[in-house]
């Protein structure tokens, strides 16, 4: 099922009120009615009904928005604190004053001991703007510290990063994605929309090429697939630049009018002709021409990059690489084409504009600029020379707890590193060596299960916020659902910690407040927020930034008279291919790829406690071609051991024809797939290369693991 309009049964949960509101997964955002039940009533039904005014999905959810409403009610909700009284004593209740004296008093004790960065906090893409924004001023403001960075660092950083220097600004869409549809040809690259947000094919419907090492669900789709070998992205990138100039594809005119840099990018690529391409890629120099053709002669045309192409070592590289085939083609900037990075996480977008990132203060400020430091402490009431500066990147951060030059505590919002970060293992292995853990969040994820403090949340309908999505719209997600007893927001969180700590101002708990001086902060900022409220949200379903005062209308295609760069020009930028970080040998001959499945989200900790899901996709599994598995003496069924230089894994063999015969494929929603991982990272993004590591595989014994019979 990739689109379902039917719903599943209905969901038992306390009901508020019916409200139009958004689901709690991807960037798409698809709006969503929850209705049902009468006022805070326990026992009401929750009834959840896609929304035809949101352009993002327009009518459609896919499986795991139907569901939703399960964990709102589910028995795996967490409804009260949970501390121990010692590192090896069991997880207790306790009451809000007892645990948030405790963080508070081990906080102070540590920093007094230590300095003010032995404190560090760890956020996440799926947080609202409003708690985005606040944790980042908590760190920095309550905490004193440098030491902030998010999940998100793991998602969207290298398209960031490529995206700011080739056009001053770092937005998913750089258009409605209503314009999608628009495009005569589609390259997506590195993406598996068909799983991982399944409403946004109904935006494909024109030419579609596909870059992936896999036969996808939507590679199935396509017009054109290019199996590429995993870690070369870049060099096909290259190839069909070189044969999009030296065929003439190019659009000299636009190149003179709208950008700089062609020439040095004209040279670099003149050394990739399609045969060389090919012999790196394995894709075939017919089918590059193709995929040329089709884009060049489409009339309108976009090229989209997803996690695929963006997870490495060289990932910032690599979008910079089809940026410059957008730019020769003359895509960005013209309606109906263009460049773009499909989002991941539900706040992708927002998650990375507000503060919660190492090096960024509000509004999409560096925090090393020293007017955007005067400006936004401005705000905060504070001398910008309190601001601490940038800290440690999401993986450096992990890395280093626990050791004398790391942070000996760290706070935990929205993520569950134990599963998602790569060499899991050892970052487990670090927060074990903390202090102090402390986990918010609204079930007892694998993060939080070491935790020695958890602070029960509310979720996604439970509570008012904003979200950005993957196309720079600002949506409201409205309360829909009373929370249970006994839990509280993030920022109730943020505020009852921040007094503790001496801040009796400037956390408040209201949304609404802490939106409106997300806006102050924001003002003249990258993503201007300041001409953005509430109300304005609801009566135009969205508003897209930036959106510098409340009579501008919003900024759907920020491209279309000139770049936010200095002379308003796009940047070329030459870059070359190198190799992965751990290419395959003798010892480890398989490349491992990893990705998401249609039934669950991010590292599971959701939907794996959703029946439906969980019967949908039970369990992890490695994906191999019937040759490798018959070299391996594997069948459909068997259980498998997939290990890396940082780890092992087990999982249930699954055997097709749709992957590279030295490829195999996990899904990473389970502990297991990120143990294998390399944490090699972009010397820009700092992204960690998730998408490519050297593996063995390894048949278990069937029956000394009474594993023998499952099916593939």
């Amino acid at each position: 099922m990739l689109i379902s309009l039917s719903p599943p049964a209905p969901v038992m949960s306390p009901v508020h009120r019916g409200e139009a509101t958004h689901c709690p997964y991807c960037a798409l955002q698809c709006g969503m009615n929850v209705s049902g039940g009468t006022g805070g009533t326990p026992g009401g039904t929750v009834t959840i009904t896609p929304r035809h005014d949101v352009p993002a999905n327009a009518g459609a959810l896919c499986q795991k928005g139907w569901t939703a409403g399960e964990l709102l009610a589910g028995g795996a909700r967490l409804t009260t604190p949970l501390a121990r009284a010692s590192r090896t004593s069991p997880l207790e209740p306790v009451s809000w004053d007892e645990a948030l004296d405790r963080v508070a008093s081990a906080v102070r004790g540590i920093q007094a001991g230590h300095g003010r960065d032995a404190v560090a906090v760890f956020g996440g893409g799926g947080l609202t703007n409003e708690k985005a924004y606040q944790l980042g001023k908590f760190a920095r403001v309550a905490l004193g510290t440098s030491q902030i960075d998010y999940n998100g660092r793991f998602c969207m950083s290298s398209a960031a990063a490529a995206t700011n220097r080739a056009f001053g600004m770092d937005r998913g869409l750089p258009f409605p994605i209503t314009d999608v549809a628009e495009a005569g040809a589609v390259m997506l690259v590195g993406g598996n929309v068909a799983e991982t947000m399944p409403p946004f094919l109904r935006h494909l419907r024109n030419t579609l090429i596909v870059v992936d090492p896999r036969d996808t669900r939507t590679a199935a789709r396509a017009t054109l697939h290019l199996r590429v070998t995993p870690g070369t992205d870049l060099a096909l990138a290259l190839g069909l630049l070189h044969i999009a100039i030296t065929e003439g594809h190019a659009d000299l005119d636009y190149v003179a009018a709208r950008t700089t840099g062609f020439e040095a990018v004209r040279a670099s690529v003149a050394s990739w002709w399609p045969e060389r391409a090919e012999r790196v890629t394995g894709v075939p120099v017919a089918r590059m021409r193709e995929a040329v053709r089709l884009l060049a002669g489409a009339g309108t045309a976009m090229i989209l990059t997803g996690r695929g192409a963006e997870q490495h070592a060289k990932g910032a590289d690599t979008v910079t690489a089809y940026i410059n085939l957008a730019l020769a083609l003359g895509l960005p900037g013209r309606p109906g084409s263009g460049y773009g990075c499909l989002t991941g996480q539900g706040n992708g977008q927002g998650g990375r504009e507000h503060g919660q990132k190492a090096d960024q203060l509000p509004g999409y400020r560096s925090i090393a600029d020293p007017a955007a430091r005067a400006h936004v402490a401005g705000v905060w009431g504070v001398d910008p020379g309190e601001l601490p500066g940038p800290g440690r990147s999401a993986y450096e951060l992990l890395d280093t707890l626990g050791t004398a030059e790391g942070a000996r505590a760290l706070l935990v919002f929205g993520s569950n590193p134990v599963v998602s970060a790569p060499r899991a293992s050892h970052v487990a292995e670090r927060l074990a060596a903390l202090d102090l853990l402390v986990v918010s969040d609204f079930v007892l994820s694998e993060t939080a299960a070491m935790a020695d403090v958890v602070l029960p949340t509310t979720q996604w309908a439970e509570e008012h916020g904003t979200m950005t999505n993957l196309e720079g719209r600002v949506l409201l997600r409205r309360q829909a659902v009373a929370p249970p007893s006994g839990v509280r927001s993030d920022l109730a969180i943020l505020s009852g910690l921040a007094a503790r700590l001496g801040r009796d101002e400037g956390f408040s708990s209201d949304p609404g407040v802490v939106f409106d001086e997300l806006r102050r902060a924001s003002a003249g900022g990258v993503a201007d927020y300041s001409g953005i409220t509430y109300e304005r949200i609801a009566a135009e379903t969205g508003v897209f930034w930036p959106a510098p005062s409340k009579d501008h209308p919003g900024t759907p295609r920020p491209f279309l008279d000139r770049f936010p760069t200095p002379d308003g020009r796009a940047r070329f930028v030459p870059v070359d291919h190198r190799p992965v970080a751990e290419d395959i040998d003798d010892d480890y001959p398989y490349y491992l790829t990893t990705g998401r499945v249609l039934a669950h989200y991010q590292s599971g900790a959701q939907t794996r406690r959703i029946p439906e899901l969980n019967e949908a996709a039970p369990e992890a599994y490695v994906e191999l071609h019937p040759h490798l598995a018959e070299r391996l003496g594997l069948a459909p069924g068997d259980m498998v051991t997939v290990s890396s230089r940082r780890g092992s894994a087990e999982a249930v063999a699954r055997v097709t024809r749709g992957i590279r015969h030295d490829t195999v494929f996990m899904p990473f929603h389970w502990e297991g797939a990120n143990r294998l991982t390399n944490p090699a990272l972009d010397p820009v993004s700092r992204m960690p290369e998730f998408k490519v590591c050297a593996v063995r595989v390894e048949r278990r014994d069937p029956l000394a693991a009474g594993e023998r019979g499952r099916g593939a």
